[in-house]
């Protein structure tokens, strides 16, 4: 299993690259392919880029801009938003991208997440799980197009997307988005001890040493956006990622 990877989550939206703030408050924050060519530079282990409109637009992937970013990209690529077929997954990895994450189309059935793994592998298929706070403050899975919690238990919903076959499983803390307040350890923990595939936690992240306390947690990767897009109180936008020590 691989450990240790710290991974930039970028997210994709009009053509261009924005930070938000639990899901709302979306900042522009540059151009994708000036991201990716940082990024290279630096060497990072993997990237992975979300269309955050994609699915609510009922859409699917903006195959041009994509095309450009895995031509710039050196180094793994995952890519989600607006996936809904097995033509769109077979069309990303043909372009280049690696992994294919799945977040709406698993929440509305099963038959997705089932034919993509038969068709591609496991090791292609990365299911997405966003967890937000219900109005009695306990943890739930959410869905970002209908800005609702659903009645679903982030654990058990990992559980089921293990059975099916996904690789992987990436799990977001809309409540910790874009806060710099650290992830939910304990959401992390909960989720890692009963799941059989690689965990990536994403959600919080304001240092090096919480990417740490994440794989310390049990995650196998560490994802971030604003701590490897803004810098200093004011969030000045200086891309930046950590040395290999």
């Amino acid at each position: 299993m691989v450990q240790n990877r710290f991974i930039p989550c970028l997210l994709l939206r009009d053509g261009g690259l924005v930070k938000t703030e639990k899901f709302k408050k979306h900042k522009y924050v540059g151009d994708p392919i000036n991201a990716v060519k940082i990024f290279n530079d630096k060497e990072v282990d993997e990237l992975i880029f979300l269309d955050i409109d994609a699915s609510k637009e009922k859409r699917g992937p903006n195959f041009e801009v994509l095309t450009d970013l895995a031509s710039e990209c050196f180094m793994p690529f995952g890519y989600g938003g607006g996936i809904t077929d097995l033509s769109q997954i077979e069309k990303l990895l043909k372009i280049g991208i690696e992994k294919i994450i799945i977040n709406k189309s698993a929440l509305d059935s099963d038959s997705l997440i089932k034919e993509s793994v038969a068709h591609f592998g496991s090791s292609t298929i990365v299911a997405a799980i966003d967890v937000k706070k219900n109005i009695w403050g306990k943890k739930m899975v959410y869905d970002h197009t209908s800005n609702k919690c659903l009645d679903l238990n982030p654990i058990q919903l990992a559980q089921k997307y293990c059975d099916l076959g996904v690789g992987e499983i990436f799990l977001n803390s809309v409540d910790l988005d874009g806060t710099f307040s650290g992830y939910d350890l304990e959401l992390i923990s909960n989720v890692s001890k009963q799941i059989s595939v690689p965990l990536i936690a994403s959600g919080g992240a304001a240092s090096i040493s919480n990417l740490q306390d994440a794989i310390q947690s049990g995650a196998s990767a560490a994802a971030a956006g604003s701590l490897f897009v803004f810098q200093g109180p004011h969030k000045a936008v200086l891309i930046s990622y950590p040395i290999s020590q």
